[in-house]
């Protein structure tokens, strides 16, 4: 798969379901329609302490270039209330990636109060004990054609589909979301995932927030060249054959294969790219059987794609003496080689991957005013936001939409992270921090430490964690606990 395929599908991945967006009921020539707001108390246990917050879930209208209502963005914000006065308490914006991705992964699934754990009509939501909202104010912003978010009658949303749009109409929620809780003066954060982590860096370029520090899950690096992408594809190929038993471990953790790898990466394996077809024929032998040894492929298959390998190459062929593949969200997942073929990125067998074991749940589709609901994934969500929190809308929530990646400008591709190393420069005080997972062939963790060193961010403010997972870490519960504290680290440092 292109390194440009995999930029589309990422973080669409573990959103749950594809609906079209529905459009709110006011005709095009109405007035401009009141936002919705619901405001809620509530009481939960995070990190071990009793926490007493409000949910505040609002619309956000944004104009087109007249100053007409064009759009609506919903944030939903968690406050602590039982602390220090909100001046002085972080606040932290999340967001998802895709495009077209909503919050769903890291709000349902990581950080928000509640977790949401099964598939389809037996889906439970349950308590989050590892949010971070002991240490931090939590504000999930779902883009404009997902979640409850979307264009106004009269308007088709292209304008806040493509780089450029997408980062203005986010910078402009949180600005706005700023001065309505009076919280200008409180240290800010910035989450994104995956594709959210490119509109990340372009909210920062923006220059309308200023933040204390930027977190990106899943850094998603463009790099073009005869020899760049394949070099930071390979250290995950690593530790994905490790996982399967393709290698010799030799008593190898998987960070140390990882390790290994990158060593490998950045010296022979580099060089003997660079030399193209000047590289005799007994060194190519030789390095194929060194990366046979690291990535489990026959050295001849090597050989034959002149040493650079796709996706496509190393999940194909890994493990095709089973009849499987592996998975590219997580390469621990698999699938059949002969599986039927699905629209991606539901053929993805990493997909939705965890080795927990599924919840049990019933198998009685939930009820809803005392009739049963359709089997439709969102269904969870939508009584947590209206019966949890207050918030009626007017619209289906939109978990994942596949039109809005179809329809994005991407403007080019090229790499984002150069505007974050800009940005830190500029301001001695912004800090970074940058989770990565072992098995994520999508975004692959060896990459996002090339793009940043290329970015120009100062090393010494750059934070990283790595963890044993895939595109989306958190799926388990001792990297969703890790992970959790990580972050309330970054946002409340030692002094």
């Amino acid at each position: 798969m292109s390194s440009r395929l995999a930029t589309l599908l990422a973080s669409l991945l573990l959103a749950s379901a594809v609906a079209p967006v529905a459009a709110r009921a006011e005709s095009p020539a109405a007035v401009a329609p009141t936002p919705l707001r619901a405001e809620t108390r509530h009481v939960g246990r995070f990190n071990g302490q009793e926490v007493r917050y409000r949910a505040v879930v609002a619309e956000t209208l944004l104009p087109d270039r007249s100053g007409a209502p064009a759009a609506v963005v919903v944030t939903t914000a968690y406050l602590r209330e039982d602390a220090e006065p909100a001046a002085a308490r972080p606040v932290m914006f999340i967001f998802n990636g895709g495009p077209g991705a909503s919050t769903t992964p890291l709000h349902f699934g990581a950080f928000g109060p509640m977790r949401r754990l099964g598939q389809g009509a037996g889906q439970v939501m349950v308590a989050n004990p590892d949010s971070p909202l002991d240490a931090v104010d939590l504000v999930f912003i779902d883009p404009v054609g997902t979640g409850y978010s979307r264009p106004l009658a009269g308007h088709d949303g292209q304008a806040f589909w493509s780089r450029s749009g997408d980062a203005a109409s986010v910078s402009q929620v949180i600005a706005d979301w700023l001065t309505t809780h009076g919280r200008e003066a409180s240290p800010r954060y910035l989450l994104g995932q995956s594709y959210g982590t490119t509109r990340a860096a372009l909210v920062v370029r923006q220059g309308q927030v200023k933040f204390d520090g930027v977190l990106l899950f899943a850094l998603v690096g463009n790099v073009d060249g005869l020899e760049m992408p394949y070099i930071t594809s390979l250290p995950s190929f690593a530790t994905v054959a490790w996982w399967h038993q393709k290698i010799d471990r030799a008593g190898r953790s998987a960070e140390q294969v990882y390790a290994e790898a990158v060593a490998f990466a950045r010296t022979d394996y580099v060089q003997a790219l660079i030399r193209g077809a000047s590289l005799p024929a007994a060194e190519r032998e030789a390095l194929a059987q060194r990366m046979s040894a690291l990535i489990g492929l026959p050295a001849q298959l090597i050989l034959a794609k002149d040493l650079r390998l796709s996706n496509n190459d190393f999940m194909f062929n890994l493990l095709a003496d089973q009849g499987l593949r592996t998975g590219q969200l997580d390469g621990r997942a698999t699938a059949r080689l002969d599986a039927p073929p699905q629209r991606p990125p539901m053929d993805d067998p990493g997909l939705n991957f965890s080795l927990e074991p599924a919840p049990a749940v019933s198998a009685a589709p939930p009820k809803v005013g005392g009739i049963a609901a359709q089997s439709r994934e969102p269904a969870a969500l939508e009584a947590y936001f209206r019966d949890t929190l207050g918030f009626d809308a007017p619209v289906t929530y939109n978990s994942l939409n596949l039109d809005v990646n179809a329809a994005w400008d991407h403007e080019g591709f090229t790499d984002a992270n150069r505007f974050l190393g800009e940005a830190m420069q500029a301001d001695p005080n912004l800090r970074l921090f940058w989770a990565s997972g072992l098995f994520d062939l999508t975004t692959p963790a060896y990459r996002g430490r090339y793009v940043l060193d290329q970015s120009g961010a100062p090393p010494e403010r750059l934070t990283h964690a790595q963890f044993s997972g895939g595109h989306s870490v958190f799926t388990e519960e001792a990297n969703r606990q890790a992970l959790a504290q990580a972050v309330r680290d970054f946002v409340r440092p030692k002094e």
